[in-house]
């Protein structure tokens, strides 16, 4: 399959990821529904209507973990293209730390990892493109092209 046209794409979903990243340390779930379920990430999910990608970071990262991130930084944004059609759009955040108590819920289970120790052969293909971006704080473009969960093609740009 051709990849896709991407100056003329446009998403299905527009969602975010939060990833606290603090004294060397970055905070991680283990999935446990939903698209990516049994892969290793950071907190995230859809923006609702009417929300900002923000309001959706601090939203999902309480809801997914009992953390409301503090220090958030728009880092950069990830668009993926499903064969099947789908077309998601992520805007990824980092936050200096978080308030509340981490805890597991019923969408996640967190814990903390050394940064240059994060379990890439767990998580989704294309993280190992673009996490250094992030880490780094240097922008970011990522698009990447899947069928299922086996990417397919991807590139990283700064944005």
């Amino acid at each position: 399959m051709n990849e896709p046209d991407w100056d003329a794409w446009t998403p299905t979903e527009r969602a975010v990821l939060c990833f606290v990243v603090k004294g060397g340390r970055i905070l991680l779930i283990h999935k446990k529904r939903g698209l990516g379920k049994g892969k290793v990430n950071g907190p995230g999910g859809r923006i609702e209507k009417g929300e900002s990608a923000r309001e959706a970071a601090v939203r999902e990262t309480r809801e997914e973990v009992g953390l409301t991130p503090t220090g958030l930084q728009e880092r950069g944004e990830v668009w993926f293209q499903f064969v099947d059609g789908y077309a998601l759009h992520v805007t990824v955040f980092t936050a200096e730390d978080g308030e509340g108590i981490l805890t597991e819920t019923d969408e996640a289970d967190p814990f903390w990892v050394d940064v240059g120790a994060i379990p890439f052969e767990d998580m989704w293909t294309d993280d190992r493109h673009w996490l250094p971006w992030m880490l780094r704080g240097e922008p970011f473009v990522g698009r990447f092209h899947y069928d299922g969960d086996r990417m397919l093609a991807g590139k990283v740009e700064p944005a």
